[in-house]
């Protein structure tokens, strides 16, 4: 397992594009709290410092301004650009969080970090469409070429560059041990994806999926 403190976190932001009426969707609130602070929270308890923001917004500093927050080095290279900015600046090891996710967990975050002793990255299993979640994953230093390989080469797919390292995958019985697979990677993209997000926080136990103490509505 790698040492305490020796895996770093980072929350993707992507690009500037905004919805919900022209908010960018991790400023929204689940449970009373913004997704993106929830992603910080969930990476800064995990991990023991606080995640590097990947964000490509002119106003992003401005979100959290307690972190330091870049934009991709490689412009307009999708959610692969953001893995990468990820692997150089935090810099790898580190495991990356969408903005846009506001389940993700404590003990997967941590099994993630702790899954790259044996492997260059680690990505949980899941029944999305690519059979595995790139954006709640962890990435080694020997991602930063093979990514960079992928990229020269216009290979955007997030998963793309998976045949230049060694890829591990935490097992759908293995995720469910640390909770729904449904719920961990939902993700926000839309207003009635909120509207179902607050539901599922609501539907759960008075302390939210992460182990934390719901934030009450400010």
């Amino acid at each position: 397992m790698p040492a305490a403190g020796s895996v770093a976190g980072a929350v993707l932001a992507g690009g500037g594009a905004t919805r919900f009426g022209g908010r960018p969707k991790g400023l929204e609130r689940v449970g009373g709290e913004r997704v993106l602070d929830r992603a910080v929270a969930v990476l800064t308890d995990a991990l023991g410092a606080p995640p590097l923001l990947v964000a490509n917004a002119a106003d992003a500093a401005e979100w959290r301004p307690d972190l330091r927050t870049v934009p991709d080095v490689r412009p307009g290279l999708g959610s692969l650009g953001g893995i990468y900015t990820a692997v150089v600046e935090a810099p790898a090891p580190v495991v990356c969080v969408a903005w846009d996710m506001p389940f993700v967990t404590v003990p997967l975050v941590r099994a993630l970090a702790a899954a790259l002793a044996e492997h260059d990255a680690v990505l949980p299993r899941s029944d999305g469409r690519r059979g595995v979640e790139p954006l709640c994953a962890a990435y080694g230093p020997r991602c930063r070429e093979a990514i960079a390989a992928s990229l020269d080469a216009g290979d955007l797919r997030a998963i793309g560059f998976h045949d230049r390292v060694d890829v591990g995958i935490l097992s759908l019985d293995r995720i469910r041990a640390l909770g729904d697979p449904e719920r961990l990677f939902f993700n926000v993209n839309t207003a009635d994806d909120l509207a179902h997000a607050e539901a599922l926080w609501q539907h759960g136990s008075s302390r939210s999926s992460d182990g934390r103490t719901p934030a009450r509505p400010r």
